[in-house]
C-alpha cells in the first residue's frame, strides 16, 4: 500500500505589517495526497514554536528580589512582555505610627524605613523638624552631620554592589566590600552604641558626641578602603561577563528618567546631573569639593559607574570633613528642645522640670508646615511635616527614591530576557521598607 506524504511549508510575506507590527504570514499549506490545504498560523507566534504566553512570580520569596517584592511576568518564551510589580506586604505604617509620636520619638522609625541608610535618615528627619522649629544647628553638629551621611552613603552603595555583583554571579565582591562595610559599622557602634539601626540625631543636635580617638580611626578607614574599591573596580569593570550581563541593558533616556520622577544614580546615569547637596544644598554642602558623577547612556553598567565613583566622592568629603571638623557643643542651648545633662537634671530643680517636660511631654513647634529634601544614596530622600502646635506632627509624609524609581521597573524588563529582569531590579537599588512604608 503506498504512503501519503504530509509536508508543510511556510512562506513570510513581505508586503506589510500585521497589527502587531510582525510581519505577515502566509497560510500554512498542507498537501495532502495532493490537495492543498489552508491553515491558519496563530498569530505573532513561529509556527514551529507555538505555544502560549507564561506567568511566572518572581519574589516575594526571592533573594534577587531585595526584600519582598513580587513581580509577576508574562514571558513569551524567555522574553518578558508584561510585568506587574506588586507592593504592600510589609504594611509598616511607618507615617500614621509617627503622627501619634513626640517628634525625636520618630527618629527610631526613620531607622527601619531604608535600614542601609539609617544614619542619613535620622540627619533628614532632624533637618526637616528643625526647620519646623526654627533652630540653627551648631558648626560641630553640621559635620559630624556630613560625616553621618557619607558614611551612610558608603554603607548603601558597599550593599549594593556586593549583592548586585551576587545577583550577576559574581561573589568574590561581595566578601570584600562587607568587611569594609563592617569596618563602618564599627565606628557608628563607637560613637553612638549602635550599629543598623542608629537613632543618631535628637532635633537641635545629636545624639552624642564622637568620642576621644574617634577621627583617627575614621582617618585610617578613608586612608585604607579606597584601596578595596580600586580592587572592585579591577575586577568587575572591564571583566567580559560583568560588561555582558549590563552594558546596554535597560537603557534610559534623559526625557525618561525625569518624566518617571527617578532620582539619585537612576537618574545621573541617564545623564542627568541633579544631586540635591549640589542643587538645595544643606549642611553647608556647597562649601564642599567633590564631583557630581553623570552616565551617558543609563543602562545598568552606566548605574554600576556611577555608584562607585560616588563612592569615591564620599571619601574626599569625608577628608574635607575630618579637616574643618570644630570644636564646640553638638547640641543647641535651648532646654526646650535639648534634654539638660545628666549631672544637672539630678542637681538642680529648674534642670529637673525642664528634663521632665522634655520626656513627659516634647518639644512643640509653631503651627507651621516644613518639607525638607537630602540626597539619599538611592535618590531625593524627603521629608514634611505639618504642625498644630502640640508635641506631635499632625500629618508625617514620606518621599521616598525607592518607591518612586521602582515604578519604572515595567518600562525598564519589559522587552529583555527573565535572566535580565534580575540584573534590571538590581540596578534600581531598592529597600521594601522604604517602599512599603
Amino acid at each position: 500500500m503506498a504512503t501519503t506524504k504530509r509536508t508543510i511549508e511556510v512562506e513570510l510575506s513581505t508586503t506589510g505589517l500585521d497589527a502587531q507590527g510582525r510581519p505577515r504570514r502566509t497560510p500554512l499549506l498542507a498537501t495532502e495526497g495532493g490537495q492543498a490545504v489552508a491553515l491558519d498560523a496563530p498569530p505573532g507566534i513561529e509556527p514551529d514554536l507555538e505555544g502560549e504566553h507564561m506567568l511566572i512570580n518572581i519574589g516575594p520569596q526571592h533573594p534577587a528580589t531585595h526584600g519582598v517584592l513580587r513581580l509577576v511576568l508574562e514571558l513569551d518564551g524567555e522574553t518578558v512582555v508584561r510585568c506587574i510589580p506588586h507592593i504592600g506586604y510589609l504594611h509598616c505604617g511607618f507615617e500614621k505610627i509617627g503622627e501619634y509620636r513626640q517628634y525625636n520619638q520618630i527618629i527610631p522609625w526613620t531607622d527601619r524605613e531604608d535600614y542601609l541608610n539609617s544614619p542619613g535618615n535620622n540627619v533628614a528627619f532632624a533637618l526637616g523638624a528643625e526647620r519646623l522649629f526654627g533652630i540653627e544647628i551648631t558648626e560641630r553638629c553640621k559635620v559630624l552631620r556630613v560625616i553621618a551621611m557619607e558614611l551612610s552613603r558608603i554603607i548603601s552603595h558597599l550593599v549594593w554592589l556586593g549583592t548586585t555583583a551576587i545577583d550577576i554571579g559574581a561573589y568574590t565582591p561581595f566578601l570584600w566590600l562587607f568587611q569594609e562595610r563592617e569596618r563602618v559599622y564599627l565606628l557608628l557602634e563607637s560613637w553612638i552604641g549602635a550599629r543598623l539601626t542608629t537613632s543618631l540625631t535628637r532635633v537641635g543636635g545629636m545624639g552624642a558626641d564622637i568620642p576621644d580617638g574617634w577621627t583617627e580611626g575614621l582617618r585610617h578607614f578613608v586612608t585604607t578602603f579606597p584601596r578595596t574599591i580600586d580592587e572592585v573596580d579591577a575586577m568587575l569593570t572591564r571583566n567580559a561577563i560583568w560588561v555582558g550581563r549590563t552594558i546596554g541593558l535597560s537603557a534610559l533616556s534623559p526625557e525618561q528618567a525625569v518624566n518617571y520622577g527617578l532620582s539619585g544614580p537612576m537618574l545621573r546615569a541617564a545623564g542627568v546631573a541633579y544631586d540635591v547637596r549640589k542643587d538645595f544644598p544643606y549642611l553647608d554642602y556647597e562649601t564642599y569639593d567633590f564631583d557630581v558623577p553623570v552616565g551617558s547612556t543609563g543602562d545598568v553598567y552606566d548605574r554600576y559607574l556611577v555608584r562607585l565613583e560616588e563612592i569615591r566622592q564620599s571619601v574626599r568629603i569625608l577628608e574635607q570633613a575630618l579637616e574643618r571638623l570644630p570644636d564646640g557643643p553638638v547640641n543647641v542651648d535651648d532646654p526646650r528642645v535639648i534634654l539638660p545633662p545628666k549631672h544637672k537634671a539630678m542637681s538642680d530643680m529648674e534642670s529637673m522640670i525642664h528634663h521632665f517636660k522634655q520626656v513627659m511631654e516634647g518639644p512643640r513647634p509653631p503651627i507651621g508646615e516644613a518639607y525638607v529634601a537630602v540626597e539619599s544614596p538611592k535618590g531625593e530622600k524627603g521629608y514634611y511635616m505639618v504642625s498644630d502646635g502640640t508635641s506631635k506632627p499632625v500629618r508625617w509624609r514620606i518621599r521616598p527614591p525607592s518607591f518612586v524609581n521602582l515604578s519604572a521597573i515595567p518600562m525598564l524588563v519589559e522587552g529583555h530576557l527573565l535572566s535580565d529582569v534580575i540584573a534590571i531590579n538590581a540596578s534600581i537599588d531598592i529597600v521594601m521598607g522604604e517602599i512599603d512604608r
